[in-house]
């Protein structure tokens, strides 16, 4: 079992000066729990990345904090490092309940923000962030009766079926209580940040590092003086995160890789704390490691080309990927990949008569 699949561990563990551990239960593909980072100092508390939304997510967390002789109470600052729901999902809470600063890039958003009239896919694939919905279309979801209203689909650069979220999730979020529903309407962070940014959090100054790919928004945090780097999900232990082809920029990958060379070049960095698995010191060697998985996919995906001759992004998806993966991630993913090789000019795409792409070798 991989790492990142670890159920979470009870107690809470000093990772790192002044970092203090505690894991989170989730039920993602790949994924048994997130690490959050508690950084105290003499007002109290900083959390880093508090976890899913909900009530049951809640529970864990304020069980799991006082467990480490923290109460809730002392939460003042929630850091997201990323706009992905295991990640966000415990600051909106948080920050009705506690009044807490959120701190985010200055891209965040999320899901559930003022935006079009789509909810977004997200709520299938937990990525990707850029049509949020219109808060009177959540109110309603959240708070309304009877039936779960109409939810438009959301369409796809690549073409294809709009990705809709499963009903039973609509319905799960619907039965929450009250101030959960309002932690979902409550996520502009209070507190935006930019690359270079210095933070003091905890006792420490920490310099805020955008890493873009996994989202759009993603940044990770360095503390030059321990030598100690939070990685999020821009590099994980033992897996690679999800690149996207639905974020503003049209070559994710590319953005994903300059991002990854420039984390593995900072210097001093002796412990990596990713979001998902355990520590480890040997941050160089994983980018390498990371760039090179990606790097052989490519490959792989340009063979399937010349054997495919014009097929759409889901076909290679099937190719690329094991069928307990297919769907709109696997399809994301294989299309971040297809845009890569065509701005290379290794592919060139067209659409059909439907509007879906289709991908073919370049003459």
């Amino acid at each position: 079992m991989k790492q990142e699949q670890l159920p979470p561990e009870d107690d809470a563990v000093e990772v790192a000066p002044g970092v203090l551990r505690i894991q989170l239960p989730i039920f993602l593909p790949g994924l048994g729990h997130v690490n959050c980072y508690v950084l105290e100092d003499a007002r109290g508390v900083t959390l880093v990345d508090p976890g899913l939304p909900g009530p049951d997510a809640h529970a864990e967390l304020t069980t799991r904090l006082l467990r480490a002789g923290i109460p809730v109470e002392r939460v003042h600052t929630v850091l997201v490092t990323h706009s992905h729901p295991d990640h966000f999902g415990g600051a909106g809470r948080l920050r009705a309940e506690q009044h807490c600063d959120v701190v985010a890039h200055a891209q965040f958003i999320t899901p559930f923000d003022q935006g079009d009239n789509t909810l977004e896919g997200d709520l299938i694939e937990l990525a990707d962030n850029q049509q949020p919905a219109q808060p009177n279309m959540l109110r309603e979801l959240l708070f309304g009766e009877g039936e779960i209203p109409d939810i438009p689909g959301r369409t796809t650069p690549w073409g294809g079926d709009p990705i809709l979220p499963p009903a039973e999730q609509l319905e799960y979020m619907r039965s929450w209580d009250s101030i959960s529903k309002q932690g979902l309407l409550s996520l502009t962070p209070t507190v935006r940040v930019v690359d270079n940014e210095v933070l003091r959090l905890g006792r420490t100054d920490w310099q805020v590092v955008h890493t873009p790919g996994h989202t759009d928004d993603h940044i990770c945090l360095f503390d030059p003086v321990n030598g100690t780097l939070l990685s999020g999900d821009h590099v994980l232990p033992t897996i690679t995160p999800h690149i996207s082809g639905m974020t503003p920029d049209s070559d994710s990958l590319s953005q994903f890789f300059a991002a990854l060379e420039r984390v593995g070049a900072i210097e001093g960095v002796t412990k990596v704390l990713p979001a998902h698995g355990l520590p480890f010191d040997d941050l160089s060697g994983r980018v390498t490691a990371i760039i090179e998985h990606h790097e052989d996919r490519l490959e792989l995906l340009f063979s399937i080309a010349q054997e495919l001759e014009g097929a759409p992004v889901k076909e290679y998806s099937e190719r690329l990927f094991k069928q307990r993966s297919w769907g709109p991630m696997a399809e994301s993913e294989t299309y971040a990949h297809l845009e890569h090789l065509r701005h290379e000019g290794r592919l060139e795409n067209f659409r059909d008569g439907e509007g879906v792409l289709r991908y073919q070798v370049t003459p």
